[in-house]
């Protein structure tokens, strides 16, 4: 696609929504399933604290959206939680956001392809021992799809994200109408007791309001993914602000109300799961193997069985946008990855758009991280969610004090009056109280999962913010090193060329380069060689005055059989008897036509080169000879990524 082309690729709501929301919409799969696997550490003494923990989630997600539809509109450029922070409370704080939000889109694709692959096994339990292999195949599908396009990608993923919103919505609304007709679904675990782990079977006073506070920071994973819209405002089709306002207040009605059906439901069914089955009281199946998931126990409860169609319609449609969730992550990482590499923190090859107009090399490097963290982790969900939602809150609270630093900015300095005024006040107040209360949860995320496996998550966000420093360091170092002073100093021209053609032995791409180095006119022009076999030397000798060539033949002896310290030692001497003149090096070199002949030829000539590159004053040349086997008349060249954009022909070489 050419540049043009890039506002073909603008997306209307109803792809942006499965684009960006996928990752929020769909962790209400396991958002419940976490809180109540951490209550029933204690049993199932502790459940009641259920509803009054998804009551907090609600209300924090309530005031999450509310909060970022501010940004939206404040800040419509795409930057999202890393622009406010960076613009009103600086370039540091806006590192930690960007380090923070970079590791969770890595957990994001993990945490969410991991979940979508035991819905799978919830629903297919022979394929357990495929878990790791299934879970780096979907992330290899997905990295295809998004390298295909963004607009590719919503089309190919809008259809099972709203299969899935409306086989949950179905799923709930049956549930809850059963209920109130007397006939409540009731899951299969309702049936098992659930043994405390060993030193919780008492629990009171802190320990059991740190156990709450557990639930409540796993309940959080239902809130991962919300700040994407807020990063890909330039992705949607005008008036992008006011579209992408909507698009978050639909998400956002859209997750809360799946997320307290199906917590509500799991109460009413009597969900009792918890992480190693072997607690199940009068259990008497395998207990090495894990329960289904909440939605899979829900759905086999209020659909009559887990062999039913509809069963396998919910779990086929969870499994799929759990999975797909991950999209949310590959469009958020690489945009959020290019505008820190135009702000020159990260190299600036991400920055740069494929054939598709995607960001190729950002989804790539999401793809190799994130499968390597599934590989790692044998793809397990429980053991991922501990890295998780750390980096969201990070990013959630110090967007919002930068919002309201924004607005204190914005009445101060504009003064704006009546209706403009008021708003800007309300809207001062929301991201008050969402830096408030997302701040809090952030305390309280460190304060659970700290020492669960969250430290990993923080010293990764601390190693990648130290290296965007690092890398900033040095593309302002170059650039100050690179920058023009005096245009006429800088381009005054050297004293003298000195020409040396590097010979082996008197041949075709010697006679070449000697050809090549004659017409570039150097003031001075001299061949050199090195003599590591006298018999060979000799030879070189008798054939150069044989064919008399007059460019004079330098030989460089060599007793340790060295050729390239005695050819980097004599050209730094020119440099240093003539410090004002300039040393042009032409090595001759062949181009070879299949990957392992490089093996067999030029390997001198790449040991030279890489030395004499360091050396200053010194142009290294290369002269190539095409051998047979480089020859590609009769087969057409391949189009290498980005040669439409340069105009590369794609047809057969001409020879």
């Amino acid at each position: 696609m050419r540049s043009e082309e890039l506002g073909e690729t603008l997306l209307p709501k109803r792809l942006a929504l499965p684009i960006f929301a996928s990752d929020p919409l769909s962790s209400v799969a396991y958002a419940t399933q976490e809180i109540l696997l951490v209550l029933t550490v204690g049993g199932t003494a502790f459940l009641y604290l259920t509803p009054w923990i998804a009551v907090a989630v609600v209300a924090l997600m309530v005031v999450v959206v509310l909060s970022y539809r501010q940004v939206v509109h404040a800040y419509p450029s795409g930057g999202g939680s890393y622009e406010v922070v960076s613009t009103n409370l600086g370039p540091s704080p806006g590192l930690v956001v960007a380090a923070s939000l970079l590791v969770d889109y890595v957990m994001t694709v993990a945490v969410s392809v991991a979940s979508g692959v035991a819905n799978i096994i919830s629903a297919l339990p022979s394929l357990a021992d495929y878990r790791v292999v299934m879970a780096v195949g979907f992330v290899a599908l997905l990295t295809a799809m998004n390298l295909r396009g963004v607009r590719e990608s919503g089309n190919a993923f809008a259809a099972p994200t709203y299969l899935f919103i409306g086989g949950i919505l179905i799923m709930v609304v049956t549930g809850l109408v059963r209920y109130l007709l007397g006939d409540a679904p009731v899951a299969e675990s309702a049936q098992y007791g659930i043994a405390p782990e060993h030193g919780h079977e008492t629990i009171a006073g802190f320990a059991l309001l740190m156990l709450a506070l557990r639930a409540f920071a796993s309940g959080c994973t239902a809130l991962t993914g919300v700040e994407a819209i807020s990063n890909g405002v330039p992705a949607f089709q005008k008036p992008k602000s006011r579209n992408a306002a909507t698009t978050m207040a639909v998400m956002g009605i859209t997750a809360i109300v799946m997320f307290s059906g199906i917590t509500t439901l799991a109460l009413v069914a009597k969900v009792h799961i918890t992480e190693d089955s072997c607690r199940l009281i009068g259990f008497t199946g395998d207990c090495g193997t894990a329960q289904q998931t909440v939605i899979a126990q829900l759905a086999a409860a209020i659909f009559g069985g887990d062999h039913s169609i509809p069963f396998y319609l919910v779990q086929a449609v969870t499994a799929l946008v759990l999975i797909l969730a991950a999209n949310t992550a590959f469009n958020g990482f690489p945009l959020l990855a290019s505008i820190l590499a135009e702000h020159r923190y990260l190299p600036r090859q991400l920055h740069t758009r494929g054939d598709r107009l995607a960001f190729s090399n950002g989804i790539i490097a999401l793809a190799l991280v994130a499968g390597g963290l599934l590989w790692l982790y044998d793809a397990d969900v429980t053991s991922l969610i501990h890295l998780y939602i750390l980096g969201v809150f990070t990013s959630f609270t110090l967007s919002q004090i930068g919002m309201v630093k924004h607005w204190n900015r914005t009445l101060r300095t504009d003064r704006p009056a009546g209706p403009v005024r008021r708003r800007a006040h309300r809207a001062r107040v929301i991201n008050a109280l969402g830096a408030v209360v997302t701040g809090l949860v952030l305390v309280i995320v460190l304060a659970t999962k700290f020492t669960q496996g969250a430290w990993l998550a923080v010293v990764a966000a601390v190693l990648l913010w130290l290296m965007m420093r690092g890398i900033r360091r040095h593309y302002d170092r170059t650039a100050e090193e690179l920058a023009v002073d005096d245009p006429h100093a800088e381009s005054v021209r050297p004293a003298r060329v000195h020409g040396i053609v590097l010979v082996s032995k008197v041949h075709k791409p010697t006679l070449r380069a000697l050809g090549y180095a004659q017409a570039f006119k150097p003031d001075t022009l001299e061949a050199l060689t090195v003599s590591v076999e006298r018999d060979s030397t000799d030879e070189l000798l008798r054939q150069w005055a044989e064919f008399d060539l007059q460019v004079p033949l330098k030989v460089l002896d060599s007793p340790y059989r060295e050729i390239t310290r005695p050819v980097v030692g004599y050209v730094r001497s020119v440099r240093r008897d003539s410090p004002r003149d300039v040393v042009a090096v032409f090595i001759p070199e062949y181009v070879v036509g299949h990957w392992w002949e490089n093996a067999l030829h030029n390997q001198s000539a790449l040991w030279l080169k890489s030395r004499l590159l360091f050396t200053p004053g010194v142009m290294v040349i290369s002269v190539p000879w095409q051998l047979n086997s480089s020859a590609a008349a009769n087969h057409p060249v391949p189009r290498a990524p980005g040669s439409v954009r340069r105009g590369e022909p794609t047809g057969p070489r001409k020879s």
